[in-house]
């Protein structure tokens, strides 16, 4: 049996309808569970209910599906519902007035006065040029720092310059401490989604001793994985991802619409290197979600196996790109909540819908 139109509401039956092989690796990594909600609103509640929901069938009973990586421990409770909840606080004036604004009181303006430089100097791309970070997570931290101020106005060309001078700037980091070898790069896009200074930048790190807890826990979970089941972890990942048709693969790189996202829209992509191809899915992923799904707000983390030797095993670790959809700029309400730092992500995005999209914009 074929699912016609497949969604995060109706994956129990596409678990089901898969041949008996792609099942069993599923639920070899997934668990995936069913409830229903049920609410009886008082009358007077019921013109606000159709208005703001659609209809009062849409919320007196709601289905939430629990889908939990029984591997990495990651889970994520999927209600469309919440999508349309009323967000109140909210701040005035559209982003691109309020960037417009920032821009007068622009902290990266002039980089090279007005921002550190590492103790080995700065790396100066086409689009960018790195700082030290003045306050930082770890003893090498730097900045990557956009020419352009609005980080939304990104390019093909600008996005790989950017990941090609960190890749500079982490070289030139191990070269000065040969012991710090676990690279890590970030960019928070806009207040929403943490970085504190709009104008467009990334981090850049390179840590000793052992990669950062997260990465380290994953690349442990793998291993037990291989271990126990003779096969690679990010593989099996994908392949289920696929199985389901939430996954594409476009010149070597695999693209997944995560089934256990952290927040809205997650994609992770993976790759054997950090070559011209994963450079170009990384910013067709990009502008997808720019373009297509109407995020303006996003966190973006890149990993590699490390750049030297180490005592541990980083076999069958891909390159790892995991980016998140932090909502709208202009609300002031969080989106995480007790429930993502203690228990489990609460999302209202689907994963099919997001997949259909990247298959649609990749092609």
């Amino acid at each position: 049996m074929t699912v016609i139109n497949p969604t995060i509401t109706n994956l129990e039956e596409i678990i089901d309808s898969l041949p008996t092989e792609e099942k069993r690796l599923f639920q070899r990594i997934y668990a995936v569970t069913a409830t229903v909600g049920e609410l009886r609103p008082p009358q007077s509640m019921e013109p606000w209910v159709r208005q703001q929901f659609g209809s009062l069938d849409a919320v007196t009973r709601q289905k939430i599906v629990k889908v939990t990586n029984m591997v990495t421990h990651e889970g994520a409770l999927f209600n469309r519902l919440r999508d349309f909840r009323p967000i109140e606080a909210k701040e005035r004036g559209g982003i691109d007035v309020q960037l417009v604004d920032a821009s007068k009181d622009d902290s990266f303006s002039y980089p090279e006065e007005d921002t550190p430089e590492d103790i080995f100097g700065r790396v100066v791309g086409k689009h960018c040029i790195t700082a030290s970070n003045i306050a930082k997570y770890d003893g090498l931290h730097g900045l990557v720092i956009f020419n352009h101020f609005n980080p939304l106005h990104f390019s093909r060309e600008q996005v790989i310059d950017y990941i090609d001078v960190a890749r500079e700037w982490a070289r030139r980091a191990q070269a000065r401490q040969p012991e710090a070898k676990y690279f890590f790069f970030a960019w928070n896009c806009l207040w929403r989604a943490g970085a504190s200074i709009y104008h467009g930048h990334a981090q850049v790190m390179l840590t000793r001793d052992r990669h950062y807890a997260k990465i380290e826990g994953l690349r442990q979970v793998a291993l037990s994985y291989k271990q126990n089941y003779g096969s690679n972890y990010f593989r099996d990942l994908f392949q289920v991802h696929h199985s389901i048709g939430c996954a594409a693969e476009k010149d070597g790189v695999r693209i997944l619409a995560h089934l256990t996202p952290f927040r809205d829209n997650e994609v992770i992509l993976m790759a054997q290197e950090l070559n011209l191809s994963l450079k170009d899915r990384i910013y067709e992923v990009l502008a997808c979600l720019r373009d297509r799904v109407g995020v303006t707000s996003f966190n973006f983390g890149m990993v590699t196996p490390p750049l030297g030797e180490t005592e541990e095993s980083w076999e069958g670790f891909p390159v790892m790109v995991w980016v998140i959809d932090r909502g709208e700029p202009n609300s002031r309400a969080s989106d995480i909540s007790g429930m993502e730092i203690y228990a489990s992500s609460v999302v209202s995005s689907d994963p099919f819908e997001l997949a259909e999209q990247l298959r649609q914009y990749l092609d």
